[in-house]
This record gives structure tokens, sequence and C-alpha cells, in this order.
């Protein structure tokens, strides 16, 4: 099933935009979060302890997303945006820890629930062989959060109250609500007894190289975050409680993602999925190799982590595509998994990397070689079927 370009197009930034947004009240949490604390009236530990439960609850995101496999895609765009623009609103309403964890959580499940169902959609309107540029250009919302709209809520919330920015995204999401409903195309999924929740989630694990595919996400995702849990105490280490280096590093990020992203989408599609998958695994192990051996350079530091990241970031967008057509008959199911494993690999490198950075850093980054020469090896067991 193909759609117009122009209509595709249109599609594809509003997807963008959207998810910008939906990202941003994600990424926001982090930098300010002792600001959310004190208006809170709670200590920042009390708050961080309280995304554990927002964690768990964002693990259910498949079970809503397969609603884009039984019904439509339309249904789940809809689903995920209401269900930030909900969580946003509840927040801003309900301005205590309990209304904070609550309204975060729901923000975290619209986002599984969006970020399935769009990519599933993509999936049935663009070609697999351009499929990659059009998922990095969405994917590149990642880092626009991060650069554009984190700058203006800190604007936000020295200018008002802690909960404004919150108001705006619910504003927000009822803006692209209204968009979605009017713009996106109704097609139907027929219902059958094969063509349910539980069938679903028992078609992706009973299809070994959908199964191998998610074990690699998981696996390359534990490889970063072995690195990225612990960088800013590795900075801090290396020069000192630096401000100004936290900050570079915090830029540098941000642009590094980007980066990727753009990278991507330039060849994804020229080079092929599955070699840039590769390629790029083995550079970011390189970078990781790189870091210890900056000898006190704050820009050798900085350069090797932009390096490290841009790889990452070109290994999780090509990844993605990837698993597109990996199971089209479950194709929502299929990416909801694929992002819960990226948030399970998280959780399992965060478990394991202050252990490894009490031995030591090199620990730490040969760790992340072993688990991206593992993922590589699982690569070998994804295949992409035929429709």
């Amino acid at each position: 099933m193909s759609t117009s370009k122009p209509k595709i197009n249109l599609h594809i930034l509003l997807f963008t935009l959207s998810r910008t947004i939906v990202n941003a009240s994600l990424r926001i949490t982090y930098p300010f979060l002792p600001v959310f604390a004190r208006g809170l009236g709670v200590e920042p530990t009390t708050l961080a302890m309280g995304f554990s439960i927002r964690a768990f609850i964002g693990a259910f995101g498949p079970f809503l997303s397969t609603v884009a496999d039984t019904h439509d895609r339309k249904t789940g765009i809809l689903l995920g945006v209401g269900l930030f623009t909900v969580g946003s609103g509840v927040v801003g309403v309900w301005p205590t820890l309990a209304g904070f964890i609550v309204g975060t959580s729901l923000i975290v499940l619209g986002n599984g629930v969006f970020i399935a169902s769009l990519n599933a959609y993509l999936g049935d309107h663009v070609p697999y062989e351009k499929r990659g540029r059009m998922l990095a250009i969405t994917e590149t919302s990642w880092a626009l959060a991060f650069i554009l709209v984190v700058p203006v809520v800190r604007i936000l919330l020295e200018s008002f109250v802690w909960m404004t920015p919150f108001y705006i995204f619910a504003g927000i999401g009822v803006l692209f609500l209204l968009l979605f409903l009017w713009l996106l195309p109704v097609n139907h999924i027929p219902r059958t007894k094969e063509n349910t929740l539980w069938q679903n989630l028992g078609r992706v694990f009973a299809t070994w190289p959908a199964l191998a595919g998610l074990i690699m996400g998981i696996v390359f995702t534990i490889a970063n975050e072995t690195v990225n849990l612990i960088f800013g105490v590795w900075i801090e280490d290396q020069f000192g409680l630096n401000f100004a280096a936290l900050t570079a590093a915090s830029v540098v990020i941000g642009v590094s993602e980007l980066g990727g992203e753009v990278s991507a989408g330039l060849w994804v599609d020229r080079f092929g999925k599955r070699r840039m998958i590769w390629l790029f695994l083995g550079l970011n192990s390189l970078a990781a190799i790189l870091l210890p051996l900056t000898n006190g350079s704050l820009i050798g530091a900085m350069v090797g982590l932009g390096f490290f990241y841009v790889t990452f970031e070109v290994v999780l967008v090509s990844t993605l595509t990837l698993m597109t057509e990996v199971l089209p008959t479950a194709r929502a199911t299929m990416l909801a998994l694929t992002v819960a494993g990226f948030s399970l690999g998280r959780m399992l490198g965060d478990v394991i990397a202050p252990g490894l950075y009490g031995v030591s850093f090199w620990a730490s980054v040969l760790a992340s070689v072993v688990f991206n020469l593992l993922a590589a090896a699982l690569l070998t067991q994804v295949c992409v079927r035929d429709r």
C-alpha cells in the first residue's frame, strides 16, 4: 500500500513535530528534576525513585499498541497522542507527587503506543527500500526536543510556575489530535481469530528472527547504557566538577544524536539496513575503546563522546527500520516490543554500569564492546520476510 508523495511528506512532517513535543515532555524531567521536586515539595531522590514506577507502567505499551494491528494504525496514533495529552493535563491540574507520577506515566505509555503505531503506518505506506530515510526523519525529533524545546522550557520554568510546560503540552496535544483525526486515512484491519492481542504477541515470540531482533535491541542498548549512565561521573573524575564540561557534554550529545539520525537517513537505504547495523556496531565499539585513551584531554573526550553517540543513533534508526519488515503481519506489535526492548536494555544497563565503573572505566567500555559483538552475532539470525 502506498500514499501519494505530498500526503506522506505532510504526514511525516506532522509526525516529526508531534514526536518532538512528546519527546520534550520526556526529556525535561531529567535536567529540571530539582525544579519539579521543589515545586512538588519533595526531595529530588524521592522524585527520581518515582520514575521507576513510570518505567514499569511504560512496559505495558506493547499491550496497548496492538490496537494498531487489530483495528487500524490511525486508532493507535490517536490513542498514543491522547494518552500524552491526558497525561500532560493530569500533571497540570493535579500538582502533587502522585499526580506527577500518574501524568508522566501516561505520557511514557502514550509515547510507546505513538511510536509503534506511526512506524507501522510508515511501514504500510512507504516502500521498504525508502523507509529508512523516512523513519530517520521522524527520529530527529529525539534530538530536536533536546536542542530546541528544552531551552524554551527552561525559560518557561524561570518565568512562570513549574506546571506551565505541561499546560502547553496538553494544548499542543489537542491540536495534533484534531490534525491526525482530520488528515490520516482510516484503513480498517479485518478482525479474525488470528488477529488478536495474544495471537500477535504469540506470533512475535514464536518467530525466531523476530525474537532474535528483540534480543539484539536489548543487548546493544545495554552496551550503550554501560557508558551512557556513567559518562557524567567519568567527566567529573577526569576534569573535576566542571559544569562547563558537563554542559559541553550535553550539547555534544544533542548534536551527535541529530548527526546520527541525519547520517542514517542519508545512508541506511543506500547501504542496506543490516550492513549499516554491523558497520556502526563496530564503529560504536571503536568509539568506546577510544574514550579511555583521551588521557585527560577535554576536547578528545568530547570528540570521543560525540562519536559514540552518533554511531549508536545510526544503529538504533537502522534497527527500527529493519524491524518494520521482520513480521509485517504484526508490525505494530513487533515495533512496540522492539521499543520496550530498548527500555529493558537501558534498565539492565543501569543495573550493571555502576559495578563495572567501580572496577574501572576500561571495564565499562570493554563490556560495551562485548555486548555489541553479541548484538552483531544475533543480527545474523534476523531476516526480512517477503510480503
